[in-house]
């Protein structure tokens, strides 16, 4: 069943080919915004969290400073409405998930980034 499933995914969802990104990259998403008739492209620039999933199941988290106030995303790779990913800064972190950055305030919220990549 399992099989089956992952062969409608593959052959029946249309994948969009965007860069390659991991957890404490600092990224630009780009996607549309549906307001009645009008449609609007609206953009959201943070670090990802985390990545998760496989295949179009494919989720990552991203979170961004508005203020004093922490704002997180959940986007789907796959998402129609989703126009284009832009990779800012490579971070360099040690774990795939860094959920202990949503702790960190000022100075210590930095990561550093990675000039190897």
């Amino acid at each position: 069943m399992e099989s089956l499933v992952k062969f409608v995914q593959d052959e029946f969802v249309t994948k969009k080919e965007f860069p390659a990104f991991k957890a404490g990259d600092t990224i630009t998403v780009y996607y549309e915004i549906r307001e009645g008739e009008k449609v609007r492209t609206q953009f959201f620039k943070g670090v990802v969290i985390q990545k998760r999933g496989s295949g179009s199941t494919e989720t990552f988290t991203i979170r961004k400073m508005s203020g004093t106030i922490g704002v997180e995303r959940i986007m789907p790779i796959n998402m129609p409405s989703l126009q284009k990913i832009e990779v800012n800064k490579k971070g360099k972190v040690r774990r795939a998930r860094i959920y202990y950055f949503r702790g960190l305030t000022g100075e210590k919220a930095r990561i550093k980034e990675n000039m190897k990549r």
